[in-house]
């Protein structure tokens, strides 16, 4: 019992360490740091700019939006790719044929970057309090740290789900670049979800992010883990575990089919 759950952990963490490598092995340092810190400042500015142009709105609300939205970037786009990638890198057979735990396999795809994508977040934090103001005191930050990571985990859990299909479909990073888009517009990131039409605000719900925003705001106003943060962030880890489950069953599934049929082509 105790050898197996050694064995378990040493494949989870080498497994999510060697996937991280394999993934961005072909990325130098400096395209990293663009996508790192570049492209987040890039959003934050965009968006921050035009939302508060002639005055009439807070900056605070913009920042902290699209600095929790910058969860997005390591959830939907590298934990996709840990998982689509393997498919047409040739390395998915080596996957399936493994005789180790696939529920270890699948999950630690994700772990190294639920720490990048905080580490994101935590960057445009930076760049809201350099460049537009953000102030948070000390207690306030570390109440953050939170909600900022249900928003890595939940996204994350979707990535995961968004990898397993991309392994049926020709073109994942239209899927990845859909949903990015889709969470940016109607999880509340940049509009008030009071002012989106009923049926979005519907779509929003049952999303990530749109929770870890909202929590978010609420304690840039001093408000506590306890009470309806507590409970936000409860909904967001929730809705993150539902895609997480969703994935690993249809991951499970295209396994069974692959090996049923002999090829690892589902399309």
């Amino acid at each position: 019992m105790r050898s197996s759950i050694g064995a378990n952990a040493r494949i989870f963490f080498e497994g999510a360490m060697l996937s991280y490598r394999a993934l961005f092995s072909w990325i130098s340092p400096s395209k990293y740091l663009a996508s790192k810190v570049i492209g987040p400042l890039a959003q934050l500015a965009f968006f921050t700019l035009i939302g508060t142009f002639g005055g009439s709105a807070d900056a605070t609300f913009f920042v902290l939006g699209n600095a929790i939205h910058a969860a997005a970037v390591s959830g939907i786009y590298g934990v996709t790719m840990s998982i689509a990638g393997d498919r047409w890198y040739g390395t998915l057979a080596y996957l399936f044929g493994a005789p180790s735990n696939r529920m270890v396999l699948f999950f630690g795809r994700s772990a190294i970057h639920i720490a990048d994508g905080v580490l994101g977040v935590l960057l445009s934090f930076g760049w809201g309090m350099l460049l537009f103001g953000l102030r948070l005191s000390g207690p306030e930050m570390a109440r953050m740290v939170v909600p900022i990571l249900a928003a890595v985990v939940a996204t994350c859990g979707m990535g995961l789900l968004m990898g397993c299909i991309g392994l049926i479909t020709r073109n994942v990073m239209f899927v990845n670049n859909t949903v990015f888009f889709v969470l940016l517009a109607v999880s509340g990131a940049n509009v008030q979800l009071e002012l989106l039409p009923g049926w979005i605000q519907a779509i929003s719900a049952w999303i990530p992010l749109t929770h870890a925003i909202a929590a978010a705001r609420l304690v840039e106003t001093g408000a506590t883990l306890s009470g309806p943060v507590g409970l936000l962030v409860l909904r967001e880890l929730a809705i993150g575990a539902i895609y997480l489950s969703a994935g690993y069953l249809l991951f499970h599934r295209f396994e069974r089919r692959a090996k049923a049929k002999g090829s690892l082509e589902t399309m």
